[in-house]
């Protein structure tokens, strides 16, 4: 899917700068989705870390990711090539200095201090952020809906349909929920009956194990750093629950409309909590330190007890259960 920057394209380029990480990239789905909606008759291309890719092709509309691993080098494409840019990555010097080297016709992005196009609007602190992005397309015309998540199925089958998926992974400490309370939650509701499997990326092993080890799982059920991004994805995508912190797992139950408890730490959840569905998102504001890049767990974060979670989980598995139980079999509609 990624194209290299010397290929011909039959369709006019419009690329969309995010080099960031999962989660920033489905809560950036809805303006895509608007972008090629819109501009359909543009290619649409995402500057985007190349190990996203596997994600990035479920999005609906994107044609092709562009390998970006951030900001401190040029785009590869060359100026001119680029019909559209858009900024969904920030509204700094440095996003907006690549964006300013694609040389490109029209420009999509927020305002600097002096506006170089009436529609740019300004940048808002404290919103949702799938908000501000479709905010901002849509004021260059774009028909964007806030809460138009969804992306396609991967195609690779789930390692496992119906299971409790506790994922133990967050890139900083900071969201970093206890691996014993992630346990009390897994050998519970193990012993309620759910399959329960516990994933992570390789970095995350060790906290997965601890995980398993502690809830009595069997190995079996260690998927941490055993499964590619879109084999993660096929298993959310076939999740009866999902436990996470606030991280990009969570943000591909989302996607999926999978039942999901959320344990927020330094991101407020009127910022990036999840859309309206079957998601609850657990915190203590008021305890908030806020920094995301810390190597302590966030006390609001910590403030999240096990018992917290499984009241949560025990609500959502309930509701789909009779949410299933109410649905009419085949052969009762004949």
């Amino acid at each position: 899917m990624s194209p290299e920057p010397s290929m011909t394209h039959d369709r006019p380029l419009l690329l969309a700068l995010r080099a960031l990480k999962l989660g920033d990239l489905l809560v950036a789905v809805p303006a895509l989705k608007g972008l090629a909606r819109t501009f359909g008759d543009h290619e649409l291309l995402l500057a985007a870390p190349a190990w996203l890719d596997p994600i990035a092709r479920l999005v609906p509309g994107l044609g092709g990711l562009l390998p970006t691993s951030g900001l401190d080098e040029p785009l590869s494409i060359d100026a001119g090539v680029v019909d559209i840019a858009a900024n969904l990555h920030g509204n700094g010097p440095e996003s907006r200095a690549r964006i300013s080297a694609l040389d490109a016709r029209l420009v999509i992005q927020h305002a600097a201090e002096h506006r170089s196009d009436p529609r740019e609007p300004c940048w808002l602190d404290g919103i949702q952020e799938r908000r501000r992005w479709v905010r901002l397309v849509n004021a260059f015309g774009a028909d964007a809906r806030e809460n138009d998540v969804a992306i396609l199925t991967p195609r690779t089958s789930p390692p496992l349909a119906g299971a409790v998926v506790v994922h133990v992974g967050a890139f900083y400490g900071s969201r970093q929920w206890p691996v014993e309370r992630f346990a009390e939650v897994a050998a519970t509701l193990a012993g309620e009956g759910e399959r329960v499997v516990v994933t992570g990326s390789e970095a995350d092993r060790g906290r997965a194990m601890g995980v398993v080890e502690q809830a009595g799982l069997p190995s079996s059920a260690l998927y941490a750093g055993a499964l590619g991004l879109d084999e993660l994805a096929a298993l959310v995508s076939a999740a009866r629950l999902v436990i996470s912190a606030d991280t990009g797992v969570a943000h591909l139950a989302s996607a999926y409309r999978r039942p999901s408890v959320i344990v927020f730490g330094p991101a407020p959840v009127e910022e990036w909590g999840p859309p309206p569905g079957p998601h609850i998102a657990l915190t203590d504001a008021a305890l908030r330190h806020g920094d995301a890049f810390a190597d302590a767990p966030d006390p609001a974060l910590l403030a999240v007890t096990a018992h917290d979670v499984l009241d949560a989980s025990r609500g959502l598995l309930a509701a789909s259960e009779s949410i299933a139980m109410s649905v009419p079999s085949r052969s009762a509609t004949r």
